[in-house]
């Protein structure tokens, strides 16, 4: 079988000595040492708004832990706007949707990608009813099983501020990253996304500050979500 070439926005795939690559491995070690007493094993990812760039961030950062040697588990639970099986070329006929709804064991909706370690689940066909999959006995089945199979799970979710399915994602993750588009959330967006999160008390390990033009490069700025000035 041939292997598939990643789209351009896979950049930790297609030029892993990039500035920008080196962001996303930066982003990698904060969120290992963000938190000392506490397992970071399943990781959302998420943004006050569309266009903000999660999905990318997700798969760079997916792309990342699984060069660090660790096991990886990407999952598209943006089941109203999937993007992943684009980034990946990937087909989206089968996955977490396919899986929710028929209770697929979680070995017959994972795809392998071009990168060694990292392992994904598309979302699958768009349901009527994505925030009650989400909320399902089956989604905790899944995600269950797939702490005792991988050593990190990141999860795609949509925009914290359109939908609640971020907020049911949230409260079965870790942590929490939040991506905001430097150049178009204002503060106030930006700090109503943090609430979002913090009011179905989830943790809010970090926020990506995407999209900065600094000295005419591309660069990802990370901090600490307990930071207020978000």
């Amino acid at each position: 079988m041939s292997r598939l070439i990643p789209k351009w926005n896979l950049i930790t795939e297609l030029n892993p000595k990039s500035p920008i690559s080196e962001g996303y491995r930066m982003l990698r070690t904060n969120i290992e040492f963000s938190t000392i007493s506490q397992k970071l094993q399943v990781i959302m990812v998420t943004s006050s708004k569309p266009s903000e760039g999660k999905s990318t961030t997700c798969a760079n950062m997916a792309v990342a832990y699984a060069q660090a040697n660790k096991k990886v588990l990407l999952i598209d639970a943006d089941l109203r706007k999937p993007s992943q099986h684009h980034i990946f070329g990937k087909s989206n006929r089968t996955g977490l949707t396919t899986a929710l709804f028929n209770q697929l064991a979680l070995e017959d909706i994972i795809q392998f990608t071009n990168t060694d370690n990292l392992s994904i689940i598309q979302a699958g066909p768009t349901p009527p009813n994505p925030s009650e999959l989400l909320s399902s006995e089956q989604m905790a089945a899944l995600l269950k099983t797939a702490r005792e199979k991988f050593d990190v799970i990141i999860i795609d979710t949509p925009p914290i501020m359109s939908v609640t399915d971020a907020q049911i994602v949230a409260t079965q993750s870790d942590g929490v990253v939040l991506v905001i588009d430097s150049g178009k959330v204002k503060k106030e967006i930006a700090l109503k996304a943090k609430a979002s999160i913090e009011h179905v008390k989830a943790r809010l390990i970090g926020v990506v500050l995407n999209k900065i033009n600094r000295n005419h490069s591309d660069i990802y700025s990370y901090y600490y979500g307990e930071k207020t000035d978000a």
